[in-house]
């Protein structure tokens, strides 16, 4: 009996520590001085270079992608020197509803509204490389994140590789925390009493960037 109890007791530890746990996201400081002027390279591929998303909320979670506008990848000797990624916001897409349902129309209309990104208004974000530091098995690339009207400086962890002339950057899975870009719907950050009605702050993102052949 004794066994069974100290048992529960376990999981239900266990259970409990899971549930409170937090996404943390990737700490946002003020926009950097931009070191090294790529902008004129264009040598980023915008039909295979591609931007994940995903966004969560107490019933369930929503995913999709959006492509580059224009890009840019300054590399040397085989080290990242710099780069710069415009995203095109009106490419949003969802992908875990299908295209044809009804409720992708809605949630992708309701992504591109003032309620979210504002696209009409932002067509475009961007993400501006200001440092790279080689940490041996991976790089922390520090960027400027543009999305609307703010702009601040954040670092993620990713990688850099090349094959047959074509060089990858690639990102780990990073969480922004979108109250911090002014991207107020359904957020505890901006309104009181939401409930279970609040949408989570924290937003998964994850960068490939991959260069013309």
């Amino acid at each position: 009996m004794k066994k069974i109890v100290l048992s529960l007791v376990v999981v239900a530890t266990v259970l409990t520590a899971c549930k409170g746990e937090k996404k943390e996201a990737v700490a946002t400081n003020d926009a950097k001085n931009v070191l090294e002027n790529v902008s004129d390279l264009n040598n980023v591929s915008t039909e295979t270079s591609v931007i994940t998303w995903k966004g969560s909320k107490p019933t369930g979670t929503h995913n999709g992608n959006v492509m580059l506008k224009d890009g840019d990848l300054l590399v040397e000797n085989g080290e990242l020197k710099g780069g710069e990624f415009v995203i095109d916001m009106n490419s949003i897409k969802v992908l875990d509803i299908p295209a044809d349902k009804e409720g992708n129309a809605k949630l992708r209309g309701h992504l591109t509204s003032s309620d979210f990104f504002d696209v009409e208004k932002y067509p475009t974000s961007k993400f501006i490389i200001t440092k790279v530091e080689d940490k041996g098995d991976k790089l922390h690339v520090t960027g400027n994140l543009t999305i609307k009207d703010v702009t601040k400086s954040v670092t993620i962890p990713a990688t850099l590789s090349s094959e047959n002339g074509v060089t990858t950057f690639k990102s780990e899975t990073f969480n922004i925390n979108r109250a911090d870009f002014n991207v107020k719907y359904g957020s505890k950050s901006f309104f009181d009493n939401l409930k279970d009605k609040f949408i989570d702050d924290m937003m998964e993102m994850t960068f490939t960037v991959v260069t013309k052949a």
